[in-house]
């Protein structure tokens, strides 16, 4: 019997999806305007947040309930070493650190997988099916904003292992409704997606913050080359 747990999902995370996408760091990327600096910074969060997700969907992938939703195709981690190589050089582990939300990020997925792991889907519906969805447009603002060339830098977007994506999100879709699920359960879930959700908002709002203290020191930068003319 389907649970139509993958509407109930959308439905249910529609306000956290909404106010995610209303950060400003959100809407200047969708408006065509990146930071380098902060994009790179993203990528290295992504990167410790993909890990996490991963390790533990591996471990729990003979679990009755992960299993529905192990789709190793899916996978980010690799992808972003990738881009990490182009952002900061082939040295990339020794130059990032997971950003303060990032690190409540990565050890709330290990908390639940080892107390509900269940509640994994949430995360992996709302990272991944965003990330499917979305990926091509946000490749394609990404390479004109930040003049990328030869596929450089967004390797990210990538799903090399899914030739149809409107096919594999119908699947997706179907083995969502077909997990055996108490109503608790999906309550739960679905509460699960909506803490992922203000998660990844305040992990943008981070960038934001950071993008405001990088405009800062160019412009106390470029006051104190004015000074030095004038004395």
């Amino acid at each position: 019997m389907s649970t139509n747990l993958a509407q109930q999902l959308r439905q249910g995370t529609a306000k956290s999806h909404s106010m995610a996408e209303n950060v400003s760091f959100v809407k200047s990327f969708l408006g065509g305007v990146i930071n380098k600096e902060s994009y790179r910074k993203l990528v290295a969060n992504l990167f410790f947040v993909y890990t996490a997700i991963e390790e533990e969907l591996e471990k729990h992938k003979d679990n009755d309930i992960i299993k529905s939703i192990y789709f190793p195709e899916l996978f980010r981690k690799s992808s972003l070493v990738e881009d990490l190589a182009y952002y900061y050089g082939l040295n990339w582990s020794d130059e990032i650190q997971p950003s303060h939300v990032t690190k409540l990020y990565i050890e709330r997925i290990h908390e639940i997988s080892n107390t509900q792991p269940e509640l994994l889907i949430s995360h992996s519906y709302t990272r991944y099916i965003g990330d499917l969805s979305g990926g091509q447009i946000l490749k394609k603002i990404a390479i004109n904003a930040m003049q990328l060339t030869n596929g450089s830098g967004t390797a990210f977007y990538d799903f090399k292992s899914i030739p149809d994506e409107k096919i594999f999100k119908e699947n997706y879709r179907n083995a969502l409704n077909d997990i055996p699920l108490s109503n608790k359960q999906i309550q739960q879930i679905i509460s699960e997606a909506n803490i992922a959700f203000n998660l990844n908002m305040k992990m943008f709002q981070e960038l934001d913050s950071n993008l405001i203290k990088i405009m800062l020191m160019l412009f106390l930068s470029s006051i104190n080359s004015l000074r030095k003319k004038f004395t």
